[in-house]
């Protein structure tokens, strides 16, 4: 009987777990594919006066090891303005800065652009989620991931 309810509760919080990560994923589809999207996307980041550190495409990645991977790139930017003062309430906010924006796409065909919320990685690092650069930099990746996705 023990073991049934620590098997039990272990299950539990595993699924409540899953599902905490699972709302601190941020997921659009954009009408666009994959790399027009992450071009649309750094087009916006650059516009605004952020900068890009990298581009990733996976699926390139893939192939040079013979390997299939539907169209997967990450665009890896920043901004020092908002950035900084993250490290500075945590410096190991610095594992998950400057920010990332994944677009793939899903086995339907869709293009799909997800980022991690910067509420969850506040409160990953033990910074207050309401923190105005907390609040900036959710405010810039809506805005920019809208403007990569949006149906112009």
């Amino acid at each position: 009987m023990i073991r049934s309810l620590t098997t039990g509760l272990a299950m539990s919080i595993a699924l409540l777990t899953t599902s905490a990560l699972a709302d601190d994923m941020i997921k659009i589809t954009s009408p666009h594919s994959v790399s027009e999207t992450i071009d649309r996307l750094e087009q916006a980041v650059t516009g605004a006066g952020a900068t890009v550190f990298a581009r990733i495409d996976h699926a390139a990645g893939a192939a040079k090891i013979d390997a299939e991977l539907r169209p997967t790139q990450v665009l890896i930017f920043g901004n020092p303005k908002i950035g900084t003062p993250a490290m500075q309430a945590a410096q190991t906010a610095g594992l998950d800065l400057p920010l990332r924006v994944l677009a793939y796409e899903n086995e339907a065909g869709e293009t799909v652009v997800a980022y991690h919320a910067p509420a969850a990685m506040a409160d990953a690092h033990g910074i207050d989620t309401t923190a105005p650069f907390i609040q900036k930099m959710a405010g810039a990746l809506n805005k920019l991931t809208a403007k990569a996705s949006a149906a112009e």
